[in-house]
């Protein structure tokens, strides 16, 4: 059995509180407790303090290009259908240039691990608004305050009938911890977003803050995970400053089970090579 020890990588260089270190150990806690070993999991990471979850996390890693952390991961889990994939960035990284690739990954559907760590802030570029700041957030590109209305991700989840959304809270590891394991074990695309704070450059949306005005679902008597429109109706409701599992679909194909003719066997396993009988049938298909 894997420990966390097993999961330990390099030293983590992020800012003494900040949020991601919680994403961090969750993910790690997370694989540990579903048996996983280090080799059967790979981290893909964009640009940003985000992007530094690659290398953090004793697993394979890959740290790819800005906002395209998934169509890489995706490439990844098609071609080895056996590995447990995340793909981790931040709201700007993912809501900002990488926005097209989540909406499409969503729709796509591939049996894959999304996690965000929402400062609502770019943290890396010392302090510049995201494209999750809120209306009247005051950063050095916007010092009089964000005239801009905030990406909701959440919605937007719901929205393309993403089989699986959560939102975590770095200041609630246990409850990150089982959302992390829930999103894996879910067949299909899975959205965790995490509101990580940025002590650095986001005075506001601190731990603190989020302490006072989250609302725990997993805790909300008669809530049900299976009804979309109560899930936005509840999610908008709360401004977005929920918990837990929001939706989960469990009866949505995943996209490996809907392709037609993509093997068990996993693609990077198989052999690249044509035998003479499988060459005739391809050169008879063109006659």
């Amino acid at each position: 059995m894997s420990t966390m020890a097993d999961f330990k990588a390099e030293k983590p260089t992020w800012c003494p509180g900040c949020g991601d270190f919680g994403v961090l150990n969750a993910m790690q806690k997370a694989c540990v407790n579903l048996g996983l070993a280090p080799e059967q999991v790979v981290v893909v990471s964009g640009i940003g303090c985000s992007g530094k979850m690659s290398q953090h996390f004793g697993g394979y890693g890959v740290h790819s290009l800005h906002g395209r952390s998934l169509p890489t991961a995706q490439a990844v889990k098609l071609a080895n259908r056996e590995l447990t994939v995340f793909a981790a960035g931040g709201d700007g990284d993912g809501y900002g240039i990488g926005m097209g690739h989540f909406i499409h990954a969503m729709k796509r559907n591939i049996d894959m691990t999304y996690v965000v760590m929402d400062n609502h802030i770019y943290g890396l570029t010392t302090g510049q608004a995201s494209p999750t700041s809120d209306v009247g957030h005051q950063t050095k590109t916007s010092p009089h305050g964000t005239i801009e209305s905030p990406i909701a991700p959440l919605q937007l989840a719901l929205a393309q009938n993403c089989g699986f959304v959560a939102q975590g809270f770095s200041g609630n590891l246990k409850q990150l911890i089982s959302l992390i394991e829930r999103a894996v074990t879910h067949k299909g695309f899975s959205l965790v977003n995490v509101f990580s704070p940025c002590v650095t450059f986001n005075k506001i949306n601190t731990y603190d803050f989020y302490r006072e005005h989250l609302v725990n679902l997993d805790e909300e008597a008669g809530y049900n995970t299976h009804d979309r429109l109560t899930a936005l109706d509840r999610v908008v409701g709360a401004s977005n400053l929920v918990t837990g599992v929001i939706y989960e679909d469990p009866t949505r194909l995943s996209f490996a089970d809907e392709l037609f003719g993509y093997p068990k066997q996993p693609l990077a396993q198989a052999s690249l090579e044509l035998s003479k009988e499988n060459y005739a049938e391809i050169l008879t298909s063109f006659q």
